[in-house]
């Protein structure tokens, strides 16, 4: 595309954390981009804001029974209102939208985002579970279809940035950088008393209430390994996380040579997004710069894979494979959402993840059928166990033969 061509753009989730700094980032750049489509799920009043204000050709609000709310709030403008998740989900394939920025949460991506692949959108990915949940499968189709998927998460985005201009050498291993949280350097005694309040308190990053609490037990980043298996065509051994508290370097790349790329910058999503959305091209911006005075000591440790599990399930996940991490994200999702309402402890999130990966059966070759049951049949579980007496926090370990299909 002509860099003096306006890209239209489709911001699925628009009302979220990402949605709303991409909001941002178009509004700075209306010579570069300009919204055609709004979707939220059930934030109706700040998608109005958003649609009175970027007059989109069209706003999808996917509760129904909000749909007469916005509709009525946007009468007076030339944008027409949608509902329902059917909607989200064709909305994506019209033919005027240039690139899709998906940062819908958890496994409502992936279906509007296999749509816009198939129509030849690229993709602006901010929902790391589509390629968690059907790597193989997403990673498939945008080759079939000559799509780019352009990472929005910043470690994503410092490898697919550190590995410009390096076709041609192999990598080594690549090297996803973590903050460690609110939680860093706490041990399980600490964690079973922790509440959802201490856990929102992300100590760099200002993010929704799901990947903010993904982050402080290291799930997010377990996702994240997961997620770069796929982008980058990898294997399990060459994927390697650290801790690094100031959250500048972002992440890094180490080729066969030894020699290491780091992407660095002050924790602003609104980069990652940019980038995406103008790549190839860099755009100016005024953003506040780095400035390696103010940061003296640049720190590093190792994860603590037994205190933090989840990090280690989704490796193990990844290990496993077929349908495992779909299984792994289902539970996680319905963890979260326990944790948030103060029916699970943190702790118990791992308890019921494990515990979803023991009982729940693996397929190692699944269809986007199988994983739509899978999904499903992982909630239901997870949902019921919620109800249960607690799980003693370390008893679950998991052991899979995997079932062929």
């Amino acid at each position: 595309m002509d860099n003096n061509t306006v890209k239209n753009i489709a911001i699925l989730g628009s009302t979220g954390s990402i949605g709303t700094q991409t909001m941002e980032v178009i509004a700075e750049n209306p010579d570069r981009f300009k919204v055609h489509v709004l979707t939220a799920n059930r934030n109706a009043d700040l998608l109005i804001q958003q649609a009175l204000a970027c007059r989109p050709a069209y706003a999808v609000i996917c509760d129904e029974s909000l749909y007469e709310h916005v509709r009525t709030a946007l009468a007076g403008i030339d944008t027409k209102v949608l509902a329902g998740y059917s909607e989200v989900k064709q909305i994506v394939t019209l033919p005027e939208i240039d690139i899709v920025l998906t940062a819908m949460v958890g496994f409502a991506g992936l279906e509007p985002t296999i749509n816009a692949i198939k129509a030849g959108k690229d993709i602006a990915l901010a929902n790391k579970e589509t390629l968690v949940v059907a790597g193989e499968l997403i990673t498939a189709l945008a080759a079939e279809n000559d799509v780019k998927l352009l990472p929005v998460d910043s470690e994503h985005s410092a490898i697919f940035q550190c590995l410009a201009g390096e076709e041609k050498n192999p990598i080594e291993k690549i090297i996803l950088t973590a903050s460690g949280g609110p939680f860093r350097g706490k041990d399980s005694a600490y964690l079973s008393n922790v509440t959802r309040h201490q856990a929102l308190k992300h100590p760099n990053w200002v993010m929704g209430a799901k990947i903010t609490i993904d982050s402080a037990s290291l799930m997010n980043k377990g996702l994240e390994v997961i997620e770069a298996k796929w982008l980058f065509d990898l294997d399990l051994e060459q994927i390697d996380v650290i801790v690094h508290p100031q959250s500048i370097i972002h992440s890094l790349v180490q080729f066969e040579d030894g020699s290491m790329k780091a992407q660095m910058g002050l924790p602003d999503m609104k980069l990652p997004i940019q980038y995406a959305l103008g790549y190839p091209e860099r755009i100016k911006n005024d953003y506040k710069r780095f400035d390696f005075t103010n940061y003296p000591n640049l720190t590093f440790e190792k994860p603590d894979l037994e205190t933090f599990r989840n990090l280690a399930f989704a490796y193990e996940a990844l290990r496993i494979g077929g349908n495992m991490p779909c299984i792994v994200n289902a539970a996680n999702e319905i963890a979260v959402e326990g944790f948030l309402n103060d029916k699970v402890s943190f702790l118990g999130m791992s308890e019921i993840i494990g515990s979803c990966m023991q009982q729940i059966a693996p397929i190692k070759h699944p269809t986007l059928a199988d994983y739509l049951n899978t999904d499903k049949e992982t909630r239901i579980l997870a949902q019921n166990l919620i109800t249960r007496t607690p799980l003693k926090a370390g008893s679950v370990q998991v052991t899979h033969d995997v079932q062929q299909q």
